[in-house]
């Protein structure tokens, strides 16, 4: 019997330190060494602080800056550990309900979709330029800024698809209020 259990237990060993130790170290030092600032995160910092992804939403919502669409994942919105949609669908009344209020209170007509919509995963740190420039004479007016010149920023921060055909073109939110931050600061 131990003949039969001998190399069973051999095997477990080498392919747990093999596929569990080994495997996973390696890939951590190739990432580290290749990409580092996608490897730990794709952080952003600030003064030697980090205050943010750019591969998560942020909860902004005083007038001064661009906001993100709705978050799922209540009651703290853009919370990492409770990743998820709402899973309503398109015709249940709670939806229905969210999104009619959420027009209403940004003025009901013409509103992008990712306006009053929450992504797939309720952590989207992205917003199309459409909805960026719903915003501008909002933030525009609370900055003390011409409007313009928050429609260039927006201009230069637009990413586009990646080859010109996978994805829509999107603003990541932190990047965008970071820069409105740089060209017009608040008032503290």
């Amino acid at each position: 019997m131990l003949n039969h259990i001998r190399p069973a237990l051999v095997l477990t060993v080498t392919l747990t330190l093999l596929l569990g130790v080994a495997y996973p170290l390696a890939i951590t030092g190739v990432s580290q060494a290749a990409l580092p600032y996608q490897a730990n995160g794709s952080r952003i910092e600030r003064d030697g602080t980090v205050i943010g992804s750019t591969l998560i939403g942020q909860n902004f919502t005083g007038p001064t800056y661009f906001w993100p669409r709705p978050s799922a994942t209540g009651p703290d919105p853009y919370n990492a550990a409770a990743s998820s949609g709402s899973n309503y669908g398109p015709t249940d009344k709670r939806l229905v309900d969210r999104v009619a209020e959420a027009s209403q209170q940004l003025g009901g007509q013409n509103i992008p979709a990712d306006a009053v919509t929450t992504s797939a995963s309720g952590l989207d740190p992205d917003i199309t330029p459409a909805n960026a420039q719903m915003q501008v004479a909002r933030v525009a007016q609370a900055r003390g800024i011409e409007a313009g010149r928050l429609e260039e920023l927006i201009a230069s921060m637009t990413q586009l698809p990646v080859l010109g055909i996978f994805g829509e073109p999107r603003v990541n939110v932190l990047a965008l209020n970071l820069a409105l931050d740089e060209l017009a600061p608040e008032a503290r």
